[in-house]
């Protein structure tokens, strides 16, 4: 559980890797390390079947922290770490990330661009960091969306499936993911996608 360990001061929030207009807003640790705990994980920049956060911890809650990380799963992949650990010393998981986030920042923006010409009366919010869109739609149209895409193999959700059950009706809308498709499945996805929301 603790090692490898790498003791670098942190360049960049490493929870920041997906903004695409702005800078990443800093990191609360850097301002009070023995005060403030930074949690991270692998899950976007990889994948999420590799598993692998970090913790970086005051010196006074590693110990208790480890004990505790023990009961709950005592066996942590060692190998996984180690790669990891290597990815981020060389550099390679930085460039990675890079890659990736220029990759999804012109996705969002031909996604963007798609809906502005084909599907206008969509409302489009989320855009400055993440893997994922909020699309506003018309009143009372949300269900139709979903059936709709799911006959085209789409997975979306619906802005309903986010919405306690107290909280009354919102606005209907779905949520679109768009690091998914593969490079060669990318235009015929985004083809379908408008499709189901043209008017």
């Amino acid at each position: 559980w603790s090692e490898p360990t790498i003791r670098r001061p942190l360049r960049a929030p490493l929870d920041g890797e997906f903004r695409y207009d702005r800078q990443p807003v800093g990191a609360l640790q850097g301002l009070d390390p023995e005060h403030v705990v930074l949690l991270g994980t692998t899950s976007k920049a990889l994948a999420p079947a590799v598993r692998l956060g970090w913790m970086v911890l005051p010196a006074s809650l590693v110990a208790e922290v480890e004990r505790a990380k023990g009961l709950v799963e005592p066996v942590t992949s060692g190998l996984d770490q180690l790669v990891l650990a290597d990815l981020v010393g060389s550099g390679a998981y930085d460039r990675h990330v890079r890659a990736r986030r220029r990759s999804y920042r012109r996705r969002r923006d031909e996604l963007v661009a798609a809906l502005a010409r084909r599907a206008p009366h969509v409302g489009v919010s989320g855009l400055a960091a993440g893997l994922h869109l909020v699309l506003t739609l018309p009143p009372g149209t949300e269900a139709d969306v979903l059936r709709a895409a799911a006959w085209h193999r789409l997975a979306l959700e619906g802005l309903g499936t986010f919405r306690h059950p107290d909280a009354g009706p919102g606005p209907d809308g779905v949520v679109v993911g768009y690091a998914t498709p593969s490079d060669s499945a990318w235009a015929g996805t985004l083809d379908a996608l408008c499709r189901v929301l043209a008017p």
